[in-house]
């Protein structure tokens, strides 16, 4: 069984981190079951393990936290759903990639509950969409945005970090950093597609999408 924790209000990112770390470990003991933690936090930047020094645009502008996980710097604030995935893939197979392949699948079945087209492009990480409504690039390419971020760590293959999906966030807020280390391409979120999703209604597709992504073969 899975356990789902909702949190109200904004939390700390060290208070999520710490909270985390414990509950990977008593995970990795049998002492509790595996858990998704919906949560927002305050402003904030992480930075993961490949994150490069001259991404970080306006290192002043809101604090930076080391993470730890996968990935390179990205943004955490109000608006955006974070979501922390602490599963045992010594029970769901110990495949890092068809892992981070199921949970692409299960951002790209969530954002399909509201009729928005999720993709996953080589090379690049995270969910993105075509911005169609934008006309064409100077290259004659479809534009795109990044509306999803994916980020995670293991421990002793207990997964902890996770997805984070923009609903309303300042989107202002992501011109600190290189998202992701990737300057051709914006940032992107429910709202700014023109859908008026509420984070409830998000929560209700996250958990309705879950197992049928989640367990589905690599």
């Amino acid at each position: 069984m899975v356990e789902w924790i909702e949190s109200r209000g904004l939390v700390p990112y060290e208070t999520a981190l710490a909270e985390m770390e414990a509950r990977v470990a008593a995970i990795h003991e049998g002492r509790a079951s595996e858990a998704v933690w919906l949560l927002e936090h305050p402003p904030l930047y992480t930075a993961g393990t490949s994150a490069r020094p001259e991404d970080l645009v306006e290192p002043g502008r809101f604090p930076v936290h080391v993470a730890g996980r996968g990935g390179q710097y990205t943004y955490h604030g109000p608006g955006q759903r974070v979501v922390y995935v602490m599963l045992d893939l010594n029970k769901r197979g110990r495949d890092v990639r068809a892992f981070v392949s199921r949970l692409e699948r299960w951002v790209i079945a969530t954002l399909a509950e509201f009729n928005v087209t999720g993709e996953v492009r080589e090379g690049r990480v995270g969910v993105w969409v075509r911005r169609t409504d934008r006309g064409l690039a100077a290259d004659g390419s479809v534009p795109e945005d990044k509306i999803a971020a994916i980020g995670i760590k293991l421990r002793r293959w207990v997964s902890f970090h996770g997805i984070s999906i923009n609903v309303e966030p300042d989107l202002s807020h992501f011109e600190g950093i290189v998202p992701c280390g990737i300057r051709e391409h914006g940032v992107t979120s429910l709202v700014d597609l023109g859908l008026p999703v509420t984070m409830d209604d998000l929560d209700t597709a996250l958990r309705a999408t879950f197992s049928a992504a989640m367990n589905a073969p690599a």
